[in-house]
């Protein structure tokens, strides 16, 4: 018997806020013990007035990384502009259910035309750590970097903004 797909495919991917699973934690020690579990993080791209999110940035290949060479040295990339991963932590309140939890925001510099890029990947991990322990930490962002983050937080789903902790909420406002 052959079976063929037969649903359409649009060509488009539609990306959305990860969501925490309802599992239990492994009780597990071995291998892998200890690392974090990242079903919960989503990252959003900031890059001029556009806010999206890009899961592909969970692996350095977002839409503005991919191609780049990165670089630790800030002058080898003279011409590039300012672009920010903000690292955000879905959570889950037992009876409220789903907010944000933590958010974090990082900067890179790109020339796309250059191929070339600036980053810090330890504080790009280390933010991602800090998002997923409800640490919010927008320093660098701008009132209208911030407005995008905000406006994309509500669009994306306006419970888990109202559920959200005020100092969260706060720190978006201009």
């Amino acid at each position: 018997m052959d079976h063929k797909d037969t649903s359409q495919k649009t060509g488009k991917k539609i990306f959305a806020l990860n969501i925490i699973s309802n599992d239990e934690k492994s009780k597990h020690k071995g291998f892998g013990a200890g690392s974090i579990d990242l079903n919960s993080m989503s990252p959003v791209i900031i890059d001029g007035d556009e806010a999206y999110i890009d899961i592909g940035a969970m692996h350095a290949k977002s839409k503005v990384e991919k191609g780049i060479k990165f670089s630790t040295n800030r002058e080898d990339v003279p011409a590039g502009r300012q672009v920010w991963i903000v690292w955000i932590a879905v959570d889950r309140h037992p009876e409220k259910g789903q907010f944000y939890g933590g958010m974090t925001a990082c900067e890179m510099w790109i020339d796309t035309e250059a191929r070339r890029g600036w980053k810090i990947l330890a504080d790009h991990v280390n933010k991602m750590d800090y998002a997923l322990k409800r640490k919010v930490q927008l320093e660098g962002l701008s009132e209208a970097q911030k407005a995008l983050l905000k406006k994309l937080l509500i669009d994306t789903n306006p419970e888990w903004w109202d559920r959200s902790s005020d100092e969260l909420k706060s720190a978006l406002e201009s």
